[in-house]
């Protein structure tokens, strides 16, 4: 097939191309077939007329339309490996000629990917991470482990205090009517957890059980429920019991409560230690990889994105995020109603980093192409395998969903962002932003 490509603005153009006379012909014949099975001929049976009398009677022409519908799609495609382009959104084709006889001859207007001009990616300088584990974080762990292991301990005659936690009836008026939510019974809350509305924990502390307390507190200005926001309310709350945390000691006793695998408290530090060293290895790779990629992508020279790329990166987001919720249950209308938010406020929120998110996604596409990474077989049986696992499927399904093409392209992908991050050097100074 012959095709041509013609730029004519930044990121557009006209792609002209054909459909040969033996392509046609196949066209046609399944057109015929789809057409006949509807045709009413004097003489003969539904769907069994013969195509010489439906050319005699309608003339070839009445299948082109249905026969170019057939083929369009193929030919487009063809078209655009044949060019080399690589086409975002959806064409505009237009017919230029369907001349009997003669290969169809078809134009479509065409946005395509911006040109990039890769800058260094390789051996960048970044911000030092350090992944040392100081006594203080190991500390942290310890008294978190602690506080998950306490105690509640009834207060008979003691006044609450932040950290204790208090079990109150509750009633919320605004202008002395009651609203809907503002009203519970036996509810257990920790003083000082900051889960109510600002100031209304505050005001039990120094209060005893069996005491009733007004409460009055200012809904913010973004409380969830509009009607709210900005009002001021009384609560009439009435503290049945008040109870204070007790810790255990740090021993080893505690030490093999909270993990069967240690006998003695210097075993869970050590294994804290550890795990703490892993996380912030872990995170500084995570760090150190954006950074490099930011940087490789700042040193890149990008033509103007098309709007319709920026589109397509916010459906997807929008796409995947909707698809996480939905396996947590959450359908799209229930989301909206819990969230108080719309499609229109969803599409915002992605499209703040979507031009950023697109132009890392084309430099490294680009950075792949240019190191024409190969990748085994054995890779992408590893792959697959990894999948199955991440989503509890069957590698037989996983298989059928992905080509070997879209694995091959996504561990190529992975390749290049570790390659990019394994080269990198943390000498970079910080920046006062940096430390903030």
């Amino acid at each position: 097939m012959s095709a041509k490509w013609e730029k004519q603005g930044e990121n557009t153009g006209k792609l002209t191309f054909e459909i040969s006379q033996e392509k046609i012909k196949e066209g046609l014949n399944v057109a015929f077939d789809r057409v006949k099975k509807d045709l009413n001929v004097p003489g003969f049976r539904k769907g069994k007329v013969p195509r010489q009398i439906f050319n005699r009677m309608y003339g070839e022409e009445a299948l082109y339309q249905e026969a170019l519908n057939v083929l369009l799609q193929d030919a487009y495609s063809d078209a655009v490996e044949e060019t080399n382009i690589k086409p975002v959104g959806q064409p505009n084709v237009d017919v230029e000629s369907l001349e009997k006889g003669q290969p169809w001859v078809l134009t479509a207007e065409v946005s395509v990917e911006p040109e990039v001009e890769l800058g260094d990616y390789k051996g960048l300088e970044v911000t030092p991470h350090s992944t040392r584990v100081l006594v203080s974080d190991v500390d942290a762990k310890l008294e978190e482990l602690r506080q998950q292991q306490a105690e509640l301990v009834l207060k008979e005659d003691e006044a609450a205090q932040n950290g204790d936690t208090v079990v109150i009836d509750f009633e919320g008026k605004v202008d002395g009517v009651a609203f809907d939510g503002g009203k519970a019974e036996n509810h257990s809350l920790e003083l000082g957890s900051n889960s109510f509305i600002p100031g209304f924990e505050d005001q039990l502390v120094g209060h005893k059980t069996g005491e009733e307390v007004a409460v009055t507190v200012t809904f913010p200005e973004d409380y969830q429920a509009e009607d709210l926001q900005n009002k001021e309310a009384v609560f009439d709350v009435k503290i049945h019991e008040i109870k204070s945390k007790q810790l255990p000691e740090l021993d080893d006793d505690f030490a093999k409560d909270v993990d069967e695998e240690v006998d003695t408290l210097e075993e869970l530090k050590a294994k804290i230690k550890d795990e703490i060293k892993e996380q912030k290895v872990t995170d500084a790779k995570a760090k150190i990889q954006d950074e490099a990629i930011d940087i490789a992508v700042e040193n890149a020279k990008i033509g103007k994105i098309p709007a319709e790329m920026i589109e397509e990166d916010v459906h997807r987001q929008i796409d995947q995020y909707m698809a996480g919720m939905q396996q947590q249950g959450i359908d799209a209308k229930m989301y909206y109603k819990i969230t108080g938010t719309s499609e229109e406020d969803l599409h915002k929120q992605f499209e703040k980093d979507s031009e950023k998110r697109v132009k890392t996604n084309l430099v490294l596409e680009a950075i792949v192409a240019k190191e024409s990474i190969e990748i085994s077989e054995a890779e992408i049986e590893k792959e697959v395998k990894n999948l199955a696992g991440q989503y509890g499927m069957e590698e037989s399904v996983v298989r059928s969903a992905l080509s070997d093409d879209m694995l091959k392209h996504d561990i190529a992908v992975r390749k290049v962002v570790e390659e990019i991050a394994d080269s990198a050097k943390q000498t970079r100074e910080k920046k006062e932003t940096d430390e903030k």
